[in-house]
């Protein structure tokens, strides 16, 4: 029974759905989610002088000599010298939030099979535009952490990653489904080691359980990298239908809920704050496929 859990369909991540996200980079590049600082829309520290030739000019003062261009300085009769792009690092760090909060869903996936799959086309867009890739994922174990390295060999171990974590907290989660989550701020204390100065980190997360230390932890890494969420968000928390409904909480209680029209909207608090911290952030709605864009109800 396990067994078949753990490969249905929009509960499991699958390696050949993520690998063929690669396609839908090429043919479709909008669809990976539009945000200040994800791959595309670079801020990243220099490298050095670049090889690509940026522009031909006339030569003035101070100029290194080793950069004059010796066909235009003929053809014109006048020293000219070539200028340069500047070489950036572009690298990405992607978190996967595979914690329990983020192990259900009521339409077409699991909000943790939706947040593989938007980080996997945010990773092969990085990789397309010639940036390097790394993934950390979160669950009750150790996360599950693949080195940053460039090139398609960065991503297919990216996605490995990303299908053994996911495994491996759905395992956890239907042993032992009362367990309460590591708080997501000591999660991302690690980060600050993993990801280099200037790298883009974007984590994909329904931000729930941050914990205590969430605005200084992520505050930090504001500064010291460019930081973005994805949050991930069920079709059922933005247009619940009215009615009771049952539940058990972690902590083994259980009861009925109410859910009320007016409760439909409730801003969260933690997600309103982010802009004001320096984190771009995006709604993501798990019951959309890979390429589909929007949310319900304008969430």
């Amino acid at each position: 029974m396990t067994g078949d859990v753990l490969e249905a369909h929009g509960v499991s991540v699958d390696a050949g759905s993520l690998l063929a996200l690669r396609y839908l980079v090429d043919t479709a590049p909008d669809a990976v989610p539009s945000m200040t600082a994800l791959p595309g829309s670079f801020v990243h520290k220099r490298r050095g002088r670049g090889l690509e030739v940026a522009d031909v000019r006339i030569f003035e003062q101070g100029d290194d000599i080793r950069h004059v261009d010796r066909n235009a300085t003929a053809r014109t009769g006048v020293p000219h010298v070539r200028t340069f792009q500047d070489e950036r690092d572009r690298t990405t760090l992607l978190i996967a939030d595979f914690r329990a909060p983020m192990l259900w869903g009521t339409r077409r996936a699991f909000r943790s099979v939706a947040a593989a799959e938007q980080l996997a086309l945010i990773g092969w867009r990085a990789i397309a535009e010639g940036g390097r890739v790394g993934l950390m994922a979160l669950s009750r174990a150790e996360p599950v952490f693949v080195p940053i390295r460039g090139r398609e060999r960065a991503m297919i171990a990216v996605v490995g990653g990303l299908v053994k974590a996911h495994r491996t907290a759905l395992q956890q989660q239907i042993s032992n489904p009362r367990n309460e989550p590591q708080p997501l701020d000591d999660c991302l204390r690690m980060v600050e080691q993993l990801a280099p100065h200037g790298a883009s980190v974007v984590l994909a997360s329904s931000l729930d359980e941050v914990g205590p230390e969430w605005e200084t932890v992520i505050t930090a890494l504001a500064h010291r990298v460019s930081f973005s969420i994805l949050h991930l968000r069920d079709a059922f928390e933005q247009n619940p239908d009215e009615g009771s409904y049952p539940f058990e909480s972690s902590a083994g209680r259980v009861g009925l809920g109410l859910v009320k029209g007016k409760d439909r909207h409730l801003i969260d608090d933690v997600v309103t704050r982010l802009p004001e911290l320096g984190v771009s952030v995006c709604p993501i709605d798990s019951a959309l496929a890979p390429g589909e864009r929007g949310m319900p109800n304008g969430g």
